[in-house]
């Protein structure tokens, strides 16, 4: 873990990947790296980055950030790519030859810069298209057939038509949904599964099944996120809501805000993830009298990795002395409950047509 005050050659491997993406300037030649400083201009690239990846904005380099400086190193052409089960390969590079295959109207799943089935299908598919071999490796061939038809074919919509087609299956009634509700956090770990489960008897009283990744509070045993998505994608749920509580430094940060995947610099997003989580936030901030943080794009893995259309709702903060009244009571985990049950509702409901 990397932060103000840190220093040796990690620290001088973050710059120089931030230095390589033009965050930073870069260490001067014939520096001693054993001695770098992680200084507070290292610290706003460092945030900066964060704040452009949709990744919690905290100026540490964790797993998480360290993670995603390595994935930002890989431009489209920078090495072959292809599909390894078990061992998908990750970066901006797969992310740039998605968009590219959406472009030209292939089916390579979300682009979420993982090399996964989806991805090789489109490829392969594409190849075969183009008179190349269909192999699902994307090198030096496939590369000059991108740059001879990149310019003659742009701005496809594919993406965006196959979310509408997504929301329509979606949008058929909740009674034959499965929906995955995870209690997320391990701040208050006791009222994320209190919320969950008053979730799980409301859908369930509609038809909906309903699985908690949680069904119990299991100090020691926390899923990761990518773990939490796995399941989700495992049950082929139609829809997945993590219930957060937060904490911060600060006793002032408070109220309730709910996230979808997408980039906080725009682009690329889930129709159907947006639309579920501004149901989410309207029902909460109009059920209970917390301050209303609205709804935001992030790529945390849990949003990024589901296949489903899937939200975070961080309903408090336990540092905050009025949320955590407020957590603290029962008449609140119904409100919020009652809240998420009727957002899923409303966001399975079948569109009326005048």
């Amino acid at each position: 873990m990397l932060r103000l005050g840190s220093s040796g050659a990690a620290v001088a491997e973050v710059r120089a990947r931030l230095a390589h993406l033009g965050l930073c300037d870069d260490i001067a030649p014939g520096s001693d790296l054993t001695d770098t400083p992680f200084d507070e201009a290292l610290d706003r690239a460092v945030r900066t980055f964060q704040q452009e990846r949709g990744i919690t904005v905290d100026g540490i380099v964790g797993p998480d950030t360290f993670r995603r400086l390595d994935e930002a190193r890989w431009q489209l052409g920078d090495r072959v790519l292809s599909y390894v089960p078990g061992h998908m390969m990750v970066g901006d590079d797969v992310a740039q030859l998605q968009r590219r295959l959406v472009e030209l109207g292939f089916n390579s799943g979300r682009a979420d810069g993982i090399f996964g089935p989806d991805t090789d299908s489109a490829l392969r598919e594409f190849q075969a298209g183009v008179g190349a071999s269909p192999d699902g490796t994307c090198g030096p061939e496939t590369f000059r057939a991108f740059d001879r038809l990149i310019r003659t074919v742009v701005g496809g919509d594919a993406a965006e038509l196959r979310e509408h087609v997504h929301l329509t299956h979606l949008q058929t009634g909740v009674a034959d949904k499965v929906i995955v509700v995870d209690p997320g956090s391990l701040v208050d770990a006791d009222v994320c599964h209190a919320i969950a489960t008053r979730v799980e008897g409301r859908l369930a009283a509609l038809g909906t099944q309903v699985l908690l990744t949680r069904p119990a509070r299991s100090p020691g045993t926390a899923l990761t996120e990518t773990e939490r998505a796995e399941f989700a994608n495992s049950v082929d749920a139609d829809l997945m809501v993590s219930i957060h509580v937060d904490r911060s430094a600060s006793a002032l940060p408070n109220g309730i805000a709910t996230f979808y995947f997408g980039h906080p610099r725009g682009g690329l997003y889930s129709h159907a993830g947006r639309l579920l989580a501004e149901h989410v936030q309207t029902e909460l901030t109009t059920r209970t009298d917390r301050l209303d943080c609205h709804v935001h794009p992030r790529t945390w893995d849990l949003l990024r990795l589901t296949r489903m259309p899937a939200v975070r709702v961080e309903v408090g903060y336990v540092s905050n002395p009025l949320d955590a009244k407020h957590l603290g009571s029962e008449a609140f985990h119904d409100a919020v409950a009652e809240g998420i049950a009727a957002a899923v509702t409303d966001a399975c409901a079948p569109m009326v047509v005048a």
